[in-house]
């Protein structure tokens, strides 16, 4: 079977966000690509789960049997003579059933992450306001009176019955959720009395389930010593297979390396040429917020318009952002602010730019796209696929325009905020590649965050530290893949810039 390389396909991948190729151009409606549509619709449906249903770990080891004969249906296809843009969408198909591969051989969070069976409660799912409307009682005592049980398969499934198979450092994760998890539950259940005394024992054994839970994982943390991390092998499959990136684990490795030294070597020197000027004053109120959040969205769509950085669809609108980001600056100032928040409080442009041109846009330019396979996917793909391109770019607008001269009108310091935001992007990606490899420990890594992140001192044991910790175990390869996708755009830009010649622009 003959196909288009990886690396190309990457390329093109990046090429088409960057030019709006038109879907309607891509299209084909060959018969042997009419059954690929068939299969991958057929997929789709297959590929559905429901976590809270019985016996769920042994529904997950059968429909891992199941994939395999849609693989091998997959791989039936003879796409040596198809268009190249029929060939992409064969393999992101590929790609899309390779990820389902990679929960189910492994991830396998219903055998290894106890975490697993906190969402949702155990199957409770969002709390119904009270009063209860007559009609839903019935089925919310039954969901209460299934939760105790949710819990007892919880134990019985995860390391498969032996509790050293089960990885320490998402057990602290579950731990760490557990006891952190505010009231409301408890809360609610002694509202019920009021509302609906019936409900309450049955309530409170749904409460005691989740204490139980809790406590043996206490109990019992200490045996629980298998690596959280998928180990290198994995980790190379995964890019390779799924994210259909052309990089390894050893080239990842060297290439969040260097860029962890250019970006502080930058920072380092963009410092000493502000020394004598004055600091920037973050802002103090949801007011100010408001409006540097506002000047920097007029600032960054005129700059992108007034220098002619990539064309602006009638469809890329600012407007939709905007209103969101109006509701997001209106709430009360919090005594605390999260991490992040220590750079976008002094300069919020390159949040911002993130943000909107690199995310908002990037939904925007989805919903244009009707193809039937990859106008069907999520903004962000199933199983993690898009965040090389989705993220990768994002932070790559960040830096970039900067060298484009969007920070040019701003005070000279924001240049340093900038190359922060990109040093604490490259210790999460160190965290990954390593965890992973695994080398470090939740416990190492967190402290490496500390130790080398900007203002780290404010990432000590904090809820963004522990939720970053959490995303890079769980959400394998994201944030090495932000930082080589953003080096990865820098080789398509300048591939295409010696393809042109003088013409490109």
């Amino acid at each position: 079977m003959k196909s288009a390389s990886v690396s190309v396909l990457v390329l093109l991948s990046f090429l088409f966000l960057l030019i709006g190729c038109s879907p309607d151009v891509l299209r084909q409606d060959s018969a042997e690509y009419v059954d690929l549509l068939n299969l991958f619709e057929e997929f789709r449906d297959f590929s559905e789960v429901d976590h809270q249903q019985p016996g769920f770990a042994t529904a997950m080891e059968n429909k891992f049997s199941e994939l395999r004969e849609v693989q091998s249906r997959l791989a039936s296809f003879d796409i040596g003579s198809w268009p190249v843009s029929e060939q992409i969408d064969y393999h992101l198909v590929r790609a899309e059933m390779n990820g389902l591969e990679f929960q189910l051989r492994v991830l396998r969070p219903w055998v290894r992450d106890p975490a697993f069976y906190i969402d949702g409660r155990g199957g409770l799912g969002r709390l119904p306001e009270l009063p209860i409307e007559e009609d839903r009682l019935s089925e919310f005592q039954s969901r209460l009176r299934t939760v105790p049980s949710h819990y007892e398969q919880a134990k019985a499934n995860l390391g498969g019955g032996n509790l050293s198979e089960i990885p320490g450092d998402l057990a602290i994760l579950a731990i760490r959720r557990l006891e952190e998890n505010d009231d409301s539950f408890a809360e609610f259940v002694g509202q019920l009395s009021e509302h609906h005394p019936g409900l309450v024992a049955d309530a409170q054994g749904a409460q005691a389930a989740i204490d139980g839970y809790l406590a043996w994982l206490q109990e019992n943390r200490s045996q629980m010593t298998a690596p959280a991390g998928v180990g290198i092998e994995n980790y190379n499959w995964l890019m390779k297979n799924v994210y259909l990136f052309p990089y390894t684990w050893e080239q990842i490795r060297t290439i969040v390396e260097l860029e962890d030294n250019r970006v502080i070597t930058f920072q380092k020197l963009e410092e000493n040429r502000s020394r004598n000027l004055p600091p920037l004053t973050p802002v103090a109120s949801s007011e100010e917020y408001r409006r540097s959040v506002l000047n920097s969205l007029e600032n960054v769509m005129r700059f992108i318009q007034g220098q002619e950085i990539f064309t602006v669809q009638d469809h890329i609108v600012v407007d939709g952002y905007r209103q969101g980001r109006l509701r997001a600056t209106s709430r009360p100032w919090p005594d605390k602010h999260d991490y992040f928040f220590n750079f976008s409080h002094r300069e919020s442009l390159m949040e911002e730019t993130h943000e909107m041109v690199g995310h908002h846009f990037d939904l925007l330019r989805a919903r244009e796209d009707d193809r039937p396979i990859r106008g069907s996917r999520e903004h962000e793909g199933p199983y993690d696929m898009a965040v090389a391109r989705l993220e990768g770019l994002a932070f790559a607008f960040e830096e970039l325009l900067m060298h484009a001269g969007y920070l040019d009108e701003r005070p000279q310091r924001a240049r340093s905020v900038t190359y922060e935001q990109a040093a604490f992007r490259t210790v999460r990606a160190l965290s990954d590649v390593y965890m992973h490899s695994q080398d470090w420990s939740l416990t190492s890594a967190m402290e490496f965050a500390v130790s080398n992140a900007p203002h780290g001192e404010l990432l000590d044991d904090s809820p963004h530290l522990w939720n970053e910790m959490q995303t890079t175990l769980l959400h394998v390869g994201w944030h090495a893949q932000m930082v080589v996708g953003k080096v990865h755009f820098m080789k398509l830009f300048r591939d295409r810039a010696q393809q042109l010649g003088e013409d490109f622009n």
